[in-house]
C-alpha cells in the first residue's frame, strides 16, 4: 500500500480531534491526527500498542497516571491496555502507529 498526501479524507474523532489512517498493512496502521488547542482526549485503554511522533504543536500525555510534556520531535510508545489520556495545549499534529492495526479507524 502506497499513500500520496491529500488533505482530504480527515474524519471527526472527539470533539477537536481529526484523523485519518494513511496506510496499513497486515499487522500495523499508521494515522496522522490533527489535535485542535484545549482538545482533551480522556483517559482510556484499547488493545493496541500505541507509538506516535509529534510533528508540530503542544501535548501532555498521562500514561498510567504519569504526565509527559511533549514538543515537536518527540515520540512515545504506548503498550496496550495501559491507560492513557491527552490534554492539547497548542494546535498539533501527530503520526501514530497501532499494532495490531486499528480497524475502526479504517
Amino acid at each position: 500500500m502506497f499513500y500520496k498526501k491529500d488533505n482530504s479524507k480527515y474524519r471527526q474523532g472527539l470533539d477537536g480531534i481529526t484523523f485519518k489512517t494513511l496506510v496499513y498493512g497486515n499487522h500495523t496502521s499508521l494515522s496522522e491526527f490533527k489535535l485542535r488547542k484545549d482538545s482533551i482526549i480522556p483517559n482510556h485503554t484499547h488493545p493496541h500498542e500505541q507509538t506516535g511522533y509529534m510533528i508540530s504543536g503542544k501535548m501532555t500525555f498521562i500514561i498510567d497516571g504519569k504526565r509527559f510534556d511533549t514538543n515537536p520531535g518527540d515520540s512515545w510508545s504506548i503498550p496496550g491496555n495501559v491507560e492513557h489520556g491527552v490534554e492539547v495545549h497548542e494546535d498539533s499534529i501527530v503520526i501514530e502507529v497501532f499494532s495490531p492495526v486499528r480497524e475502526e479507524y479504517l
